[in-house]
């Protein structure tokens, strides 16, 4: 079977962590990378072993080598690039969330039915290991039936975490670049599919967000309540959204402290981290019968995520079958994700079915 080709657009600081899930695999091979920085695409190229370097997308797409795009880019560029991606016969993977609006996922959607590629969000919370061990728990009824999600994140300060450049921040106070907000719409996206990928579709929103200054006329969208009930029956979840930067958290990548209750009819599971090290306890854990226990996991590196995202999509390529976000779940994501953003500007609840534009 013909080894998998696979063109990086986009070679900024994350690019590192998508490059894990490629190595040692004998059926797929990173051949191509692109960046406007073209000294940028060279350093990555050089230490991933690609073989050709582009600082023009289109020419990437021309290259017959490349089978799948995967698209590391400010929001508002997924829609367009994925689209023409499409067009020329690549597979798509593009980072969440996959666009702005929903019309442009619609276009997304079509253009991969169109061209008979397949397309997937890449979205790693929901490959983390300990959150795929509590969705194992809840389907096997491990604390009867659920009934209430409560998802948390704040930010902090750190030490030892990741140096991001400010120009790798600055496009995601810019709502039409990024859609939303960088703590509700861009990294909210992950708890939101994470909820999705828990309990299903949400059924309606009801979200509450303030704003606070962090450098002059720079404003973060944060603290956030919001407020949500699934589609299934006597089912709900609360998000919490904080900026506590002075805060200290440890934490070998970004300084975001998520934190995930499940709670049934029998008991409740616990998601004690992602990316921080922010509380002393494991990182999965079941409260049932009276006692709370640890849940062994082996992998609980948040690169890890990223790598079972990365063979996941590999393993649908070769060997068929559905990515776990595909591109109605990821329109499904967005609709909430979107809704959360329209209740808060309106003061009024809002159905995520009813986002179509």
């Amino acid at each position: 079977m013909k080894r998998l080709g696979v063109g990086i657009v986009g070679c900024g600081r994350i690019s590192d962590l998508h490059e894990l899930g490629y190595r040692g695999r004998p059926d797929a091979v990173i051949v191509a990378v692109c960046d406007v920085n073209r000294e940028l695409a060279e350093q990555k190229a050089a230490a991933w072993g690609a073989q050709k370097i582009y600082t023009d997308y289109r020419h990437l797409l021309e290259d017959s080598s490349v089978d799948l795009v995967e698209l590391l880019l400010p929001h508002h560029l997924h829609a367009d690039m994925t689209v023409e991606a499409c067009r020329a016969g690549k597979h798509v993977s593009v980072q969440k969330p996959m666009a702005t609006t929903v019309s442009d996922a619609d276009r997304m959607i079509k253009a991969a039915a169109e061209n008979n590629v397949i397309l997937r969000i890449y979205e790693t919370f929901v490959f983390y290991p300990p959150a795929v061990q509590a969705k194992k728990m809840l389907l096997a009824g491990e604390i009867g039936e659920p009934q209430m999600l409560r998802m948390h994140v704040s930010t902090g300060a750190t030490e030892c975490g990741w140096e991001v450049p400010m120009d790798a921040w600055i496009w995601r106070f810019n709502e039409e670049q990024c859609g939303g907000g960088p703590m509700v719409f861009d990294h909210g996206y992950h708890l939101f599919s994470l909820a999705h990928y828990l309990m299903g579709p949400v059924e309606r929103v009801y979200a509450w967000i303030d704003r606070t200054e962090v450098l002059p006329g720079v404003h973060l969208d944060a603290p956030a309540t919001i407020m949500f009930q699934f589609k299934g029956a006597r089912r709900y979840g609360v998000f919490d959204i904080e900026h506590t930067p002075n805060t200290q958290i440890a934490s070998d990548y970004y300084v975001d402290d998520d934190r995930i209750e499940i709670i049934g009819d029998k008991g409740m599971i616990f998601i004690n981290r992602y990316t921080t090290r922010s509380v002393d306890l494991p990182e999965l854990m079941l409260y049932r019968d009276g006692k709370t226990t640890p849940v062994p996991v082996d992998r609980v590196d948040w690169s890890h995520g990223f790598i079972d995202c990365t063979r996941h999509f590999i393993d649908v390529l070769k060997t068929g079958g559905q990515p776990v976000l595909d591109g109605p779940t990821g329109r499904a994501v967005l609709q909430f994700a979107l809704a959360v953003l329209e209740s808060a500007k309106t003061g009024k609840e809002v159905r995520p079915d009813d986002m179509t534009r």
